[in-house]
């Protein structure tokens, strides 16, 4: 059973740490009202009913033995909130094993934020996420998603082959991988007494794969021998043995004639995923990547 607040305007289903419906943006929490017999001038102390200690206004529980007093912080009711606007979309949270969880609808109008303390789709316990992180909205129509500046940015899982330039990042697994065009090499040069620096053999190569570790810090570097490489964990170009998300032939990456790269999934179980530059429209069926969150877009 999934728990969550129930809006009292449009009777939508939001997570527990949401603090509007993300519908009809109708505030959710608990209205207090105050009983007729119970009610007293404002800031006035109250009684304990169960040991008459002297309760201050703006406490709701008995200092001395925690009873709980009716009459602090009294909230106003909400006003009425506008008609509910129909939703024509939603987000689905995947959980483990592929189970759907709590679905956060759409509507056509307003924005939809999702973040880590900002708006109404909100993760609070997850450190990868920016306080507003992304923002869901239609436009002419169509469903789109906007980075907001994050930290970590929004991924969404390939569907197709794409073609993309030098610099671009995406998942694999677990791994943040880079793509980048490999410049020219300088020719070497002696030092002031005529003698060479040994190193490795340089091989030409027109692009490299960087991994990206945490705090942002460069791990492997691998510069292909050809125009093509693959990523898997057994038996490619670049493995990753010990990374139970990624396929034994997961993604395979070209170098194309105009300095710009083709990914392309191979058919892996979990996916290779880009990140949005700033903007993207989405479809029905594509999948978002937001920290540590998986959303999958569902559009009537």
């Amino acid at each position: 059973m999934t728990l969550g607040l129930v809006c009292d305007a449009c009777d939508t289903l939001s997570p527990l740490s949401a603090t509007v419906c993300p519908v009809c943006n109708a505030p959710l929490g608990v209205k207090a009202v105050l009983p007729a017999a119970a009610a007293q001038p404002p800031g006035s102390p109250r009684s304990c009913p169960n040991c008459s200690s002297e309760v201050p206004a703006q406490y709701r529980f008995c200092g001395m033995c925690g009873t709980r007093v009716e009459g602090g912080e009294v909230r106003p009711a909400w006003p009425s909130p506008a008609v509910p606007t129909a939703s024509r979309a939603r987000l689905v949270l995947v959980k483990g094993e592929g189970q759907d969880g709590v679905a956060f609808p759409l509507s056509e109008s307003g924005e939809h934020v999702a973040g880590r303390l900002e708006g109404g789709i909100m993760f609070p316990e997850d450190p990868l996420l920016s306080p507003r992180h992304a923002t869901f909205f239609f436009r002419d129509g169509k469903l789109y998603v906007r980075d907001d500046a994050s930290r970590n940015g929004v991924f969404i899982r390939l569907r197709a082959t794409k073609v993309v330039t030098t610099g671009s990042l995406f998942l694999v697994g677990e791994q943040l991988l880079r793509i980048e065009d490999c410049t020219q090499e300088s020719v070497p040069v002696p030092d002031a007494e005529g003698s060479y620096f040994y190193a490795s053999p340089h091989r030409p190569s027109r692009m490299a794969l960087v991994q990206l570790l945490v705090g942002g810090e460069q791990g492997l570097v691998y510069r292909a021998r050809g125009d093509s490489l693959t990523i898997g964990r057994e038996n490619n170009d670049v493995n990753f043995a010990e990374d139970p998300f990624i396929s034994g032939h997961h993604a395979q990456i070209l170098a194309l004639e105009d300095g710009r790269f083709q990914i392309t999934d191979l058919g892996s179980k979990n996916g290779t995923y880009e990140k949005v530059p700033t903007l993207m429209q989405l479809f029905s069926g594509d999948q978002v990547f937001l920290g540590q969150q998986l959303l999958r877009v569902e559009i009537a």
